[in-house]
Parts: structure tokens; C-alpha cells; sequence
């Protein structure tokens, strides 16, 4: 995987912004693997994906987030400052291939959800959601040694699979745990690498394009000379134009 190029994450996000989350987000990878085969990317786990969603936001406007939450008792706002290290969970080792949990009689066998999965099931509620993701995910089921399929499986079973996902692949759920100032109330947000990478590019998409409008109406330069200079020496020549 290598660092994208001004010019790519232009035509991503051209591209992108009438596309799907995930899409989005196999499109970048994509392109910083060289136009890897979509197919491959999207089979990753979601975790693994995140993981190289990380690296490659981490090359592209270097480690640190910041954003914002609220707090769900007092609505108090919240501004955060977030190293990309806090946000990497160290990979496990069983996370491709097939997993297994036991409990009562049933024996479940299931993989990790991947992006195509996500593609599949998205939209609508969460927990339609989430059980459209189970029942693709999971390969085999026996209730006391003998195979079934035709029952809905014990809220426990669930449980128990939905954790042991969690287990394997912990990046594919990023938590942070959050403090209220104001109140003191404590609890956890989801961070979605995806949803804020793409954020991010949207805003930086939108403000270099003003920036090569800018320089380009100044001094005739083309778009890709512009786009080929650093940001440090765009910045510079916008300087000079604003006086």
C-alpha cells in the first residue's frame, strides 16, 4: 500500500460522492494499492479493511483526529483530540478462515462479516442489519450434534457469536470511551474510520478546488500543476494573490 496522490484523492472523491460508504472506502483502497482487485479488498474482514483505512488516513493527514460528540445526558459538546496509535488494535492472528462458539447444545460455525457483506445487507435498522449479516456469516448450525436450520437461534447464541466476532476482530469496532465535563456522565461512541476519512477528503476536496480556481485565475497555470505542488507552496502563492 503507498501514500495517494492529490490528483487520485481528487478523482476518489469525484467519483465517490455518488457512491456507497462502502464503495467509498474499497475505492481508496483500491487506488492505494494500486488498483488492487476490488474483490480481494472487499473479502477482507471489516477490521482488516479498517486497519489499512487507518494507515492510509494516517499518511494523508498524518495522526492525529479531532472531532466532536455529545454528551447523551446533558448535550453538552464535546471536542476531542485522538492519536491514530489509540485508535489501532493489535490484529488476531485466527481473524480469516472459520470460527465456532458452543453454548447449551448448539454449535455454531461462522466467518467474520466483510465488506461485501456490509454492501449486501446495508440499509434499514440496525438490527435488521445485523441479523442479515448473521445469517449470511454463518455457515453451519447443530443443536445436540444433529444439523439444523429452520429455527431462529437463542438470543444467547447470538450473543455469543456477535461477541466472539468482536474478539477476532476487534478493529471493526473501535469504541472510545468519553467523559462529560460538564455532567461527569461517562460512556462509549462508535468511531467509523470510514465514515470520518471520507469526511475529511470532502472537506479538503472542496477547499483545494478553491484553491486551484484561485491560483488558476491568477497566473494560467493548469489544474495538474497546481495539484503537483505541495500544499506548503500552494499555500505560499495564495499568500501572494490575497496580498
Amino acid at each position: 500500500m503507498r501514500p495517494l496522490s492529490a490528483v487520485e484523492l481528487l478523482e476518489i472523491w469525484e467519483r465517490g460522492i455518488t457512491h456507497s460508504a462502502v464503495e467509498r472506502t474499497l475505492a481508496l483502497l483500491a487506488a492505494a494499492h494500486g488498483e488492487a482487485l476490488l474483490e480481494a479488498l472487499a473479502h477482507l474482514s471489516i477490521g482488516q479493511r479498517d486497519a489499512l483505512l487507518l494507515t492510509l488516513r494516517e499518511w494523508t493527514f498524518g495522526p492525529r483526529f479531532v472531532g466532536l460528540a455529545t454528551c447523551p445526558a446533558c448535550g453538552e459538546r464535546l471536542e476531542l483530540t485522538v492519536e491514530a496509535a489509540d485508535l489501532r488494535v493489535a490484529a488476531v492472528a485466527e481473524a480469516t478462515g472459520e470460527l465456532s462458539v458452543q453454548v447449551a447444545d448448539y454449535t455454531v460455525r461462522f466467518r467474520l462479516p466483510t465488506s461485501l457483506d456490509v454492501a449486501i445487507c446495508g440499509g434499514g435498522d440496525l438490527e435488521h442489519v445485523r441479523d442479515a449479516l448473521l445469517q449470511r456469516c454463518i455457515l453451519q448450525i447443530q443443536r445436540a450434534g444433529v444439523e439444523t436450520s429452520s429455527e431462529p437461534l437463542p438470543t444467547a447464541v447470538v450473543e455469543a457469536i456477535v461477541s466472539r466476532m468482536a474478539e477476532v476482530d476487534p478493529q471493526a469496532d473501535v469504541q472510545l470511551a468519553l467523559t462529560c465535563p460538564q455532567c461527569s456522565h461517562r460512556w462509549q461512541a462508535c468511531f467509523d474510520i470510514g465514515a470520518y476519512f471520507w469526511c475529511e477528503i470532502d472537506a479538503w476536496a472542496q477547499r483545494t478546488l478553491r484553491e486551484v480556481h484561485i491560483l488558476a485565475s491568477h497566473y494560467g497555470w493548469r489544474e495538474m500543476d497546481i495539484l503537483a505542488m505541495s500544499a506548503r507552496r500552494r499555500q505560499w502563492y495564495l499568500n501572494l494573490v490575497h496580498g
